[in-house]
């Protein structure tokens, strides 16, 4: 009969990013227990006997930050030995790039949006991870327009582009831009004064 030794825990960690006051900005939990404590985290848990890395992901997320009814994407299985200064823990990191009108955040002291490129000192490796998590948006942007999900229903050009600017932490030739972009499949352009578009639904 096969003896198995436990050696590892699981863990779920979610990257949230999203536009507010013209800058991207990640949500961070303080830490309220060792080991970190007092340090600011992705919001993260433990994973359940009973429930899939899915289900943990969203209770986890719903438990430290009251947000829910999102649609979250794996990311990367971060499992560096050393990731967590007394145990062997492996996360499974999840990522969604949000709209600030779509996720109702109620902010304090232990719950608050930060600019991703201007993080405070973070626990464990989650500085890595909002970074890969930033850098697997960046290569999305080169696929697909994956910006549409950070802006309003209705934006115009110049949003989009800021949006690209705020994702890649450069600023972008309007009129290379704009070419590229109008051209997209996804998008649609409105009658409205402001040249607005909206992005196409998808049957």
């Amino acid at each position: 009969m096969f003896n198995e030794v436990k050696t590892h825990e699981i863990t779920v960690d979610i990257v949230i990013l999203t536009i507010i006051n013209d800058a991207l900005q990640v949500l961070l939990v303080k830490r309220d227990n060792e080991p970190f404590k007092n340090k600011w985290a992705i919001p993260g848990g433990y994973v359940r006997m009973s429930e899939n890395l899915d289900e943990a992901a969203m209770r986890v997320l719903k438990e430290k930050t009251n947000v829910d009814n999102i649609y979250l994407e794996q990311l990367y299985t971060f499992g560096d030995p050393l990731r967590h200064p007394v145990s062997r823990v492996i996360t499974c990191a999840y990522f969604a790039l949000i709209r600030a009108e779509d996720i109702k955040v109620e902010t304090t002291e232990d719950l608050a949006w930060h600019k991703v490129f201007d993080l405070p000192p973070l626990a464990f490796d989650h500085k890595e991870i909002i970074e890969y998590s930033l850098k697997r948006t960046r290569e999305r942007l080169e696929m697909c327009p994956v910006a549409y999900q950070l802006l309003n229903q209705k934006f115009t050009l110049t949003e989009m582009q800021k949006a690209y600017e705020m994702i890649m932490e450069k600023k972008l030739d309007k009129r290379n831009f704009r070419k590229k972009v109008i051209t997209t499949d996804g998008l649609r352009k409105l009658n409205s004064k402001r040249a607005h578009f909206i992005k196409k639904e998808t049957k």
